[in-house]
């Protein structure tokens, strides 16, 4: 009796796979490339952990996960790109802090709405901010810089990767904390953005630490503070922005995936599961740590909370700091 009833169900299961294609679709799911959109250029921290993340769920998952950056509008390009999407989970975001929960303070007109266009898949790494300056800058502390751009209000530019960046708005809360003023210039990504501050062209760069770890072990960027609560292992001797007298500066930059909204739940959670165990695998961890970065394994859940405990934070800060909204 009950090899009838269960060979019944499975007939009535395949009978349902048969009549709706995308219950099949994501039973078979991936079986074709899949995308992984870069909000950012190329050479700048979220590519790095963006192709970092797509090699290793391309030997997991079994289908080549290609990255496409699709920079400008401190990410609300690539993200509006996932957004309008098919929701077949072959087109994914690398979500970042500054496009999930800062740009939608600060812009108006953003072509999607963080809150409801975006299914959060799961949390990957983060990343410590710092201060970097170029090698031209009249300052070798952090209270040298202040005291340089009190003195001297917008003389020192202050690059970013874009308005509403995270690094842009690290250094929003930095003039606000200090008291020190810097000519804010926003690039379409922080790979342009370093390489000007490698030149000179802007002095103050407030950075994802992965981003200029090479120049800083090359002397060609010195790097004044962590805008970490605690010091970064990778660079050990620098303080903290509390420790050098900035204080209520913590800015630590997180990463990870996202779909567009009304993607199968059975698709989401296979990629989840795959994001999840990528994140905690030794050899990830490893290869993190040589970028300067750690790993951040969380659920859909997970995201979607920090998500809007990084919403409620920014908001207070842009409140605070009267950071105009266009």
């Amino acid at each position: 009796m009950f090899k009838v009833k269960a060979l019944s169900f499975a007939a009535a299961l395949t009978a349902a796979i048969s009549l709706n294609p995308l219950a099949h679709a994501a039973s078979d799911y991936p079986s074709k490339p899949i995308t992984l959109v870069v909000p950012f250029a190329p050479g700048g921290t979220v590519n790095l952990m963006g192709r970092l993340l797509a090699n290793r769920m391309s030997e997991t998952l079994g289908q080549t996960v290609i990255v496409e950056n699709k920079p400008g509008g401190g990410g609300s390009i690539g993200a509006n790109f996932v957004a309008k999407a098919a929701p077949d989970g072959y087109t994914l975001l690398l979500a970042t802090m500054g496009q999930q929960s800062i740009q939608p303070l600060i812009s108006k007109s953003l072509p999607y709405n963080a809150d409801k266009d975006f299914a959060p898949v799961a949390l990957f790494s983060t990343v410590p901010n710092v201060l970097a300056v170029s090698k031209n800058t009249p300052a070798t502390t952090v209270a040298e810089l202040v005291a340089y751009g009190k003195a001297n209000p917008g003389k020192l530019n202050m690059a970013s990767a874009g308005i509403g960046s995270v690094n842009h708005m690290t250094g929003e809360l930095f003039m606000f904390r200090s008291g020190a003023r810097f000519e804010h210039v926003p690039y379409r990504g922080a790979g342009p953005a370093t390489s000007d501050l490698l030149s000179g062209q802007v002095q103050v760069l407030f950075a994802n630490l992965p981003n200029v770890l090479p120049y800083v072990n090359s002397g060609q960027v010195r790097v004044l503070a962590v805008a970490s609560d605690k010091r970064s292992d990778a660079i050990a001797d620098i303080p903290t922005l509390a420790e050098a007298g900035v204080k209520n500066a913590v800015v630590e930059s997180w990463y990870g995936v996202m779909a567009p909204a009304g993607t199968d739940p059975q698709v989401l959670r296979k990629l989840q599961d795959t994001v999840v165990a990528l994140a905690r695998d030794k050899a990830m961890e490893e290869q993190l740590a040589e970028q300067g970065a750690v790993p951040f394994p969380g659920s859909s859940e997970d995201l979607a909370k920090l998500s809007a405990e990084e919403t409620r934070r920014w908001k207070q800060i842009i409140d605070s700091a009267k950071i105009q909204v266009n």
